[in-house]
């Protein structure tokens, strides 16, 4: 578990090793995109403090601005890889379909 004043991890599996922070920091704007030019920034400021989980949907349009911010989180040696961060997604009803899932 995380110590005081960090946000708290649980096991990601029973049998793993890996924590995720159960508490995700919101991608969504409204009205959605709207605050697009914005959004890289602050996903790139929240990993700056400690941030490593997400949540995002397709409807919030926030996908483009997580994946630059986490390049640029790279390159500037921010996180060592992709693979320290959670980002969690929703899929809407509708697209819960064999053929839609992927591209949803």
């Amino acid at each position: 578990m995380a110590s005081s004043g960090t946000i708290p991890e649980v096991p990601l599996t029973s049998s793993s090793k890996k924590v995720i922070p159960v508490v995700g920091l919101g991608t969504a704007g409204y009205p959605f995109g709207a605050s697009a030019h914005c959004m890289k920034e602050a996903i790139l400021d929240a990993i700056r403090i400690g941030h490593r989980h997400f949540d995002s949907s397709a409807v919030y349009q926030s996908e483009q601005y997580i994946g630059q911010a986490v390049m640029e989180a790279l390159s500037l040696g921010l996180i060592k890889s992709r693979d320290e961060l959670f980002i969690t997604s929703k899929l809407w009803c509708s697209d819960a379909h064999r053929d839609r899932v992927l591209p949803a």
